[in-house]
C-alpha cells in the first residue's frame, strides 16, 4: 500500500508527544512490512521541509496556527501525482477534514477529542472554535471507518453519533527497551511522588501539587518530582509558593528518555489528575518502571489504570482522595509491591508490534469499505 498520514506534528517536532509517538511507531512498522508511507506535518524552526525518518517520508508545511488549512491542501496537491491507497488522518487537535480534500479513502485515527475540556486550557473564543470543528466530525467523516486507541474514545465517538460498528479499538504499545525496571537502582529513601508530561492547564497538575500538601500531613518527608515543561509552568510555580512547598516540589524540566526512566525507577507513586485522556500512555510507562498509579476516574485513564490492581482511580479534582490513596501506597509496603508487580505485568502486554499487527488489518478494512461504497 501507499499510505499518506496527516498529523499536526511529526516525531522530530520539539513539541511531539504521545500522539506523535503512537502514529510514528505504527508508520515505521508499516514501512518495515513493505508499505510506502508519506507523512504531512507542520513545519518548525530548524526542521527541514522534507526528511526521511525510519523510512517514513515526512513533508513539512505551514505553522501551528494554520496547519489545518495548509496541510490538507498540500496533501491534495501531492496526491495528484502520487496516488495513495489510504489517508490516515490523526485527529488529536483541530481535525483536518481530509475527506473534503480527497477521494482517497480516509481513516480517522483518534487518540482523543477535547470536547468541553478545551475550555480548561484556552480562552473561550478559541475553545469554542475547537469544539465547532469537532462538531463537524460526524458529517464530514460519515463514510469513513475510524480507529481509536481506547474504549473511552470509542464511546465518545458513539455519543457524537458515529456507529460503533465503524470503529476499531487498537490499544497503544510501549517501548520496553526504554521503559523498564533497572537493576541496581533502588527507590528513594524519601517517599517520592512523580508526574511527567506537558505542563498544560487542562492536565490539572495543580491537583497533584495540592494533594502533596495533604500527603505530607501523614508522610511528612514526602516530595514531588515534576518532569517536563510547558505553558502552565509559571502558574504551577505560583501554587507551589502559596502551598509553601518549595522544599518538597522539584521541577526537573525536560529530561531525556533514559534520564526520565532512571527517575521513575527511584520514585514510588505516579499521579495523573487529568480530566480526560485518550488512553493515558504515561500511566503504563510508569507501570513498566514498577510505579503504581493514582489517577482520575475519567475517560482514558479508566482504560489504562486497572483500579485496585495497577493503581487507584479517584474522582476527578478530589484532592483528598488523591492524597488518601497515595498515602496508602506509601505506607503499605505489601500493597505497593503487589501493585508494582501487577503494573509491570499489565505494561508487558502493551507492545508496538502487537499494535501494528492489529492496525494493519484496520487499514485494509477502511480501503475495502470505501471500495464497497464506490
Amino acid at each position: 500500500m501507499h499510505l499518506v498520514a496527516l498529523n499536526w506534528r511529526d516525531i522530530k517536532n520539539p513539541d511531539a508527544g504521545g500522539a506523535e509517538i503512537h502514529l510514528h511507531e505504527i508508520l515505521k512498522r508499516m514501512v518495515a512490512r513493505g508499505h510506502r508511507v508519506t507523512q504531512f506535518a507542520t513545519a518548525y524552526d530548524g526542521g527541514k521541509a522534507k526528511v526521511e525518518i525510519d523510512g517514513v517520508r515526512v513533508i513539512r508545511r505551514g505553522a501551528w496556527w494554520n496547519a489545518n488549512y495548509v496541510l490538507p491542501r498540500a496533501m491534495r496537491a501531492f496526491l495528484r501525482d502520487n496516488p495513495a491507497d489510504l489517508v490516515i488522518e490523526d485527529i488529536n487537535k483541530v481535525p483536518f477534514l481530509a475527506p473534503r480534500y480527497t477521494r482517497t479513502p480516509v481513516l480517522p485515527l483518534v487518540p482523543h477529542l477535547f470536547g468541553s475540556t478545551v475550555f480548561r486550557e484556552t480562552n473561550p473564543a478559541f475553545a469554542a472554535y475547537v469544539m465547532a470543528w469537532e462538531s463537524l466530525i460526524p458529517r464530514v467523516y460519515r463514510d469513513s471507518r475510524f480507529a481509536v486507541i481506547s474504549p473511552s474514545t470509542r464511546d465518545d465517538l458513539v455519543a457524537r453519533g458515529i456507529d460503533a460498528s465503524r470503529i476499531d479499538v487498537v490499544l497503544c504499545g510501549l517501548d520496553h527497551n526504554l521503559f523498564r525496571t533497572i537493576p541496581g537502582i533502588a527507590r528513594e529513601h524519601r517517599p517520592t511522588l512523580v508526574h511527567f508530561g506537558r505542563m498544560r492547564k487542562y492536565k490539572a497538575i495543580d491537583v497533584v501539587i495540592r494533594a502533596l500538601s495533604q500527603v505530607r500531613e501523614s508522610v511528612p518527608g514526602a516530595k514531588l518530582v515534576i518532569i517536563g515543561d510547558g505553558p502552565d509552568r509559571e502558574r504551577l510555580d505560583g501554587i507551589v509558593r502559596r502551598e509553601r512547598l518549595h522544599e518538597a516540589v522539584h521541577f526537573t524540566g525536560r529530561m531525556s528518555g533514559p534520564q526520565m526512566v532512571e527517575m521513575l525507577n527511584r520514585c514510588h507513586v505516579f499521579l495523573n489528575a487529568s480530566p480526560k485522556e485518550g488512553w493515558g500512555l504515561t500511566v503504563v510507562e510508569a507501570n513498566a518502571c514498577g510505579v503504581p498509579v493514582v489517577g482520575s476516574n475519567v475517560p482514558g485513564l479508566r482504560d489504562s489504570i486497572q483500579d485496585g490492581i495497577t493503581g487507584f482511580l479517584v474522582p476527578y479534582g478530589d484532592v483528598g482522595a488523591f492524597a488518601e490513596k497515595t498515602v496508602a501506597l506509601l505506607k503499605d509496603h505489601a500493597l505497593h509491591e503487589r501493585m508494582s508487580a501487577a503494573g509491570q505485568a499489565w505494561a508487558r502486554t502493551m507492545t508496538w508490534e502487537r499494535c501494528a499487527d492489529e492496525m494493519e488489518p484496520v487499514f485494509f478494512r477502511a480501503i475495502d469499505a470505501a471500495k464497497g461504497r464506490a
